[in-house]
C-alpha cells in the first residue's frame, strides 16, 4: 500500500504499527456523514491534523476538539476514540515513540503554516522522494519542528469517578441542559458540598467553569462543522444569540465568526490571547 493514497469514506482500517517506517502520514477524506473510530490504541504516537471540518477525540481523562489549523497529539499506548464532522479532511501522522519528542499526555497543538504544509507534503508525496535518505532527512526536520510546537488548552478534563462521569456523559450528550449545581448534586445522590469538592478534585475547576468549558469546546466543534452561531446558541441553551456571543468573546477575545475563520492568535480557554 502506498501511504500517499487518499482514503475516502469512513475511518480507514489501517494498522500503523505494521509499518517499519518510523514516520507515516495518511490523508483521509470523510464523505457526507459523521464518522466515528471506536476506542483503539497503537504503539506509535498519533498526530491528527484537521484541514477542514473537525475531529473530536476522547480519552479516559479528557475531551479534545481539533479545529482546522490545529492538531491533537495522542501518545502511543493510550486508548482513544475519534469522531469527525461530515466532510472532514484529515491527515494522520504516526510516529515511533522515540522519534517525536512531545508531551506524554494528549494535547492540542497549534500547527504553524510551515509544519502544516510539510505534513501535507509527506502524506501526498510519499512516493516522490528519490530515496530513503531524502525521506529520512525530511522526516527529521518535520519532527524537529513539531517538537517546538506550542500547546493550546482546548481540552476538557473528564473524571473516572462513576457518579461524576455520569454527569459528564449527560452534559456531553445534552450540553444545553441547564440544571443547577444543586440539581446535578441531587441527581447523583450527593450533597451540594460533596459534589463541589468532587468536581474540584477530579477536574481542577469549579463546576460552573467546567460546564462553560464544555460548552465552548462543543461550540467550536459545531461551528467548524458548519453550524451557524444561532444554531449553536440554541443547542447550548442560551436565551439569545447575543448572550452566547458575549460568553464566547469573553473566553476567546473575539466573536465566533472571527475565531472560526482562522483570524486568531494562540488562545487558551478563560485566559484570553497568550503573549
Amino acid at each position: 500500500m502506498s501511504y500517499s493514497n487518499t482514503l475516502a469514506g469512513s475511518f480507514p482500517q489501517f494498522d500503523p504499527d505494521a509499518s517499519v517506517e518510523p514516520v507515516v502520514a495518511l490523508r483521509v477524506n470523510l464523505a457526507g456523514a459523521e464518522s466515528e473510530q471506536p476506542i483503539h490504541q497503537h504503539r506509535k504516537g498519533q498526530l491528527i491534523l484537521a484541514l477542514h471540518g473537525n475531529v473530536t477525540c476522547r480519552v479516559s481523562d479528557a475531551l479534545l476538539v481539533v479545529l482546522p489549523g490545529a492538531s491533537v497529539w495522542i501518545p502511543g499506548g493510550i486508548p482513544h476514540s475519534n469522531q469527525a464532522s461530515p466532510n472532514a479532511k484529515i491527515i494522520f501522522l504516526f510516529a515511533e515513540p522515540e522519534a517525536l519528542m512531545l508531551p506524554q499526555r494528549c494535547c492540542i497543538l497549534s500547527i504553524s503554516p510551515l509544519v502544516r504544509e510539510m505534513i501535507i507534503y509527506l502524506a501526498d508525496e510519499r512516493d516522490s522522494f528519490p530515496n530513503a535518505t531524502r525521506y529520512s532527512q525530511f522526516c527529521e526536520i518535520l519532527l524537529d519542528q513539531l517538537a517546538r510546537t506550542p500547546v493550546e488548552r482546548l481540552s476538557l478534563p473528564l473524571s473516572s469517578h462513576p457518579k461524576l462521569r455520569s454527569v459528564c456523559d449527560m452534559l456531553i450528550e445534552n450540553p444545553g441542559d441547564r440544571r443547577s449545581r444543586a440539581e446535578w448534586a441531587s441527581t447523583v445522590a450527593m450533597s451540594e458540598r460533596t459534589f463541589d469538592r468532587l468536581v474540584m478534585k477530579e477536574t481542577g475547576q469549579p463546576f460552573g467553569r467546567w460546564r462553560q468549558q464544555l460548552q465552548l469546546i462543543i461550540a467550536l466543534r459545531n461551528l467548524s462543522g458548519g453550524a451557524t452561531v444561532q444554531q449553536v446558541a440554541l443547542e447550548l441553551g442560551y436565551e439569545s444569540t447575543t448572550a452566547f456571543i458575549i460568553m464566547f468573546k469573553k473566553a476567546f477575545g473575539m466573536p465566533p465568526g472571527q475565531y472560526i475563520s482562522g483570524q486568531r492568535p494562540l488562545l487558551s480557554l478563560h485566559g484570553g490571547p497568550k503573549s
